[in-house]
């Protein structure tokens, strides 16, 4: 059943097998809950770590970090495989890196503000247009003035500035008025309470930790812990964007490689299409075109096929779909527009087929020969070769300290970058004018005493003590220094979803 240049999925009523030359050309894994998803997610998982590609994807339950353990087939594991006439099944476990953007289930996983970039910060935020305009301003006004936007208190700090020089920023950027930038200001803060100030930092994130294989030469599996993240559900999915954008500025082309040089799993993809106004989808559309040509294979996991927009639907070659329901009206589209997917098969209808599959079941279409899909197979999903169901956390924190990039993210490092450039700019005016104050006194000083005074015996005029009292420019820094938290810029060069790219 196995094979060197596919990946075996299950049996219809011959076996099903995706060809790793094909890995790249995307995919889409669909099911109502309870179906199967989670299962055909891990399967592709160990197949392509098992042909020596790495595969980043998030654990949304839990569930997938049973990967890193090695399996005990026994009960529908072993009935699922002796049903199917798998006679290469074993027990089997794979390399695994954890990563988490709180840093507790997982290596912390961490990106600066700069390499963000506006647009996927302004769908982090929710900004409406306005709001979006001023904050790409700012990021020109960085980019311009050369300030390094590396966590959180960076782009507070700039907004500050900008305020304070809201007429000439005006003149020469756009307009931005207080009220928008008070907006942006309430928006990062609603953000930060979510746990963003963790993700905004430095040690970023580096792509070729996502691409290392082991010493057998398997694929590492980096699984993002996400149960906690979901409860901030845009920030989940801005972030999977992110690394995505990241992965296609950050690699070389390579064409159509004999297997993907990466893989990558959207799961509850719906998440990311939840509101998105149409230059995002369009941003999206264009990433998942382009980055097929980088090696990487983007696989969206989510209930429905109508979560995801035509436009990308197009673009996902590789279809595993688990059972539906179709009790209301937008379910039936739903059965519908999934059906329609797939190239017919005249043994069965569709559209009927996807309402009665069990669990574990699935149709199944992906590129054969020529790149032609495949006709549609009702397929029995072949059994994980590792645990399935997760890992107990003593055994998740063994494996961490055992991975490859153990100690590498922990300590969040802060170097010198907007804010602190900015601070020391407002404590340099505040020194200006506090001078100027005290030049002036002395002048006046010098022009109300007697004309009869001589230089032997007047007595300099004691210098008035400085002020004790803030500008309003050195209260807001001196509020921020108490919050810390930063990182790197090379060339100020940003990539196609705004993202900066980092110097080579």
């Amino acid at each position: 059943m196995l094979a060197d240049d596919k990946i075996y999925l299950g049996n219809s009523t011959h076996p099903e097998y995706l060809a790793l030359k094909y890995g790249n050309r995307h995919g889409l894994v669909t099911g109502a809950t309870g179906t199967g998803k989670t299962v055909t997610l891990q399967v592709l998982a160990e197949g392509f770590s098992a042909a020596g590609v790495p595969v980043f994807a998030a654990d949304i339950k839990g569930d997938l970090s049973g990967v890193a353990k090695m399996g005990k087939a026994q009960g529908w594991q072993t009935e699922r495989a002796k049903e199917i006439g798998f006679d290469d099944y074993k027990d089997d476990v794979f390399p695994v890196i954890f990563w988490d953007l709180f840093g507790r289930q997982g290596h912390p996983i961490r990106a600066t503000i700069s390499e963000m970039g506006a647009l996927l910060l302004s769908r982090m935020l929710e900004l409406n247009d306005t709001q979006e305009g001023v904050l790409n301003i700012a990021f020109k006004v960085a980019d311009d003035e050369g300030l390094l936007l590396l966590d959180m208190k960076d782009l507070r700090a700039l907004l500050i500035d900008i305020q304070q020089r809201a007429k000439d920023i005006s003149v020469r950027y756009g307009n931005v008025t207080t009220a928008s930038i008070g907006a942006v200001q309430r928006a990062l803060l609603v953000l930060e309470q979510q746990g963003a100030e963790n993700f905004f930092g430095e040690r970023a994130l580096e792509i070729a930790d996502l691409m290392r294989t082991d010493r057998d030469g398997r694929g590492f599996i980096s699984i993002l812990a996400a149960d906690e993240l979901m409860r901030a559900p845009r920030l989940y999915a801005t972030f999977l964007l992110w690394m995505l954008s990241e992965l296609f500025e950050a690699l070389p082309e390579v064409g159509d490689p004999d297997k993907p040089k990466l893989v990558f799993f959207f799961d509850e993809a719906h998440l990311l299409f939840d509101g998105a106004p149409k230059v995002l989808v369009d941003k999206v559309e264009q990433v998942v075109k382009l980055v097929r040509s980088k090696g990487v294979g983007v696989y969206f996991v989510t209930q429905n096929p109508v979560d995801i927009p035509e436009s990308v639907l197009a673009q996902l070659s590789n279809r595993v779909q688990h059972a539906l329901r179709a009790y209301t009206p937008r379910e039936q589209k739903a059965v519908k527009v999934a059906a329609d997917t797939f190239r017919p098969n005249p043994d069965f209808s569709t559209a009927e087929v996807i309402t009665q599959l069990g669990i574990g079941e699935a149709l199944v279409s992906v590129l054969e020969a020529k790149g032609i899909p495949s006709m549609v197979g009702r397929t029995l999903i072949r059994p994980p070769s590792a645990q399935v169901g997760p890992l107990l956390p003593e055994e998740r924190r063994a494996i961490m300290a055992n991975s490859p990039v153990a100690g590498l993210y922990d300590t969040m490092i802060d170097r010198d970058s907007a804010f602190e450039v900015l601070a020391r700019k407002a404590k340099a005016q505040q020194d200006a004018a506090e001078q100027q104050r005290i030049d002036a006194e002395r002048a006046k000083l010098d022009r109300s005493a007697p004309a009869s005074r001589t230089a032997t015996t007047a007595r300099a005029p004691s210098t008035p003590r400085a002020s004790t009292r803030q500008t309003p420019a050195e209260a807001a820094m001196n509020s921020l220094a108490r919050t810390v938290a930063n990182r790197l810029g090379n060339a100020l060069v940003r990539g196609i979803l705004g993202s900066l790219k980092r110097g080579k």
